[in-house]
């Protein structure tokens, strides 16, 4: 396993992290505690989680992932031995967005945050979190599949310096140690920081985004805050929820295929995004490899990433992934994958 900075900070967080969100969902209770089990034998020591997991979100479900994960973390004694993150849901202003979570209420605000982190430490059985994430901002942002910005100046937010602020007393009681953004946006980002360097608050470590082949959208705008400011990336969605394994290639639908079990996942089958699927399996025949492993490896070896958050519904699975770690692509490839890139780019943002 390698390992990178997390942010400004002294902690090394592994360049696999594993992801959560099937856990309650597609994955039992042994299930997840199996997976953490392997994942941490082969050097993953940054394990990511979300208040509103599993995923589909839903009412019955909901906080299942964080407490199987308590539930380890008490039978294995091994608290010291992860890097924790979870996040806070933010409001529900798409409608796609669960309505349900703090009976409704998932503001950024005092309210929202300190019941948000009140459940996330009773779930997971534990007295601090090292990453503190807000899931997505507390504005309408394009976000989740949207490609354009839409501007809702009357819109009640919470100011981000409100936000960070509330953040920064829980790190001053050491509740959580670092805080991180998810589906954050340039301008997200340069708030933060302003907001942190004018009012003497902690600086975000991070940002979750996703990042795969077929959405490369953060080279765009936020890469630069990733060098620059060392806010890295840790990578959501690196298979395009399983896409890009190729299983779903010429419309097969195996059985226990998320797809296939759940209607709503749609961002990543439209007609480019499928040609681009089939053009990324066919250069990884031609060169010998797995469509999964090439996919995750190229988002290991990008230089803005952090973490790449692999997530996995069965140990094979699972240990196919965290083999990724260990393939090189060669210049070819690297270049063939621009070329296909170039023809289809980003078709599933």
């Amino acid at each position: 396993m390698q390992y990178h900075p997390l942010g400004r900070t002294d902690l090394r967080v592994s360049t696999i992290a594993l992801g959560t969100m099937t856990w309650g969902e597609q994955n039992s209770e042994s299930d997840a505690h199996a997976q953490l089990d392997m994942a941490l034998d082969a050097g993953v020591n940054l394990v990511d989680a979300a208040e509103m997991y599993p995923v589909p979100p839903k009412p019955e479900t909901q906080g299942l992932t964080e407490r199987y994960l308590g539930t380890w973390l008490k039978k294995s004694g091994k608290r010291d031995k992860i890097i924790l993150a979870t996040k806070a849901t933010g409001p529900a202003r798409m409608a796609h967005n669960p309505q349900h979570i703090r009976n409704g209420y998932s503001r950024l605000d005092r309210r929202g945050l300190t019941e948000a982190l009140h459940g996330n430490l009773e779930r997971l059985q534990t007295d601090y979190i090292d990453l503190y994430q807000l899931h997505w901002p507390d504005r309408t942002v394009n976000i989740f599949g949207a490609r354009d910005y839409r501007h809702h100046g009357e819109e009640d937010t919470t100011p981000i310096e409100e936000t960070l602020s509330v953040l920064a007393e829980f790190v001053k009681a050491g509740k959580i140690r670092h805080i991180g953004v998810s589906n954050e946006t340039p301008w997200g980002i340069a708030q933060f920081l302003r907001a942190s360097e004018q009012l003497n608050l902690p600086r975000i470590v991070s940002i979750q985004n996703p990042y795969n082949l077929l959405n490369r959208s953060f080279e765009i705008g936020l890469s630069e805050f990733s060098h620059r400011e060392q806010v890295g990336l840790l990578a959501y969605s690196p298979l395009a929820f399983g896409t890009l394994s190729g299983k779903y290639l010429n419309n097969a639908r195996p059985a226990d295929g998320r797809l296939t079990l759940f209607s709503r996942f749609v961002r990543y089958t439209n007609e480019h995004a499928t040609k681009a699927i089939a053009a990324y399996a066919e250069l990884a025949k031609e060169h010998g490899l797995d469509p999964a492993q090439m996919a995750l490896a190229y988002v290991n070896s990008r230089p803005f990433l952090t973490s790449n958050i692999i997530g996995a519904t069965t140990l094979h699975q699972l240990e196919r992934n965290l083999a990724s770690i260990d393939l090189t692509l060669s210049a070819d490839v690297l270049a063939a994958i621009d070329a296909i890139h170039a023809r289809h780019p980003n078709p599933a943002p």
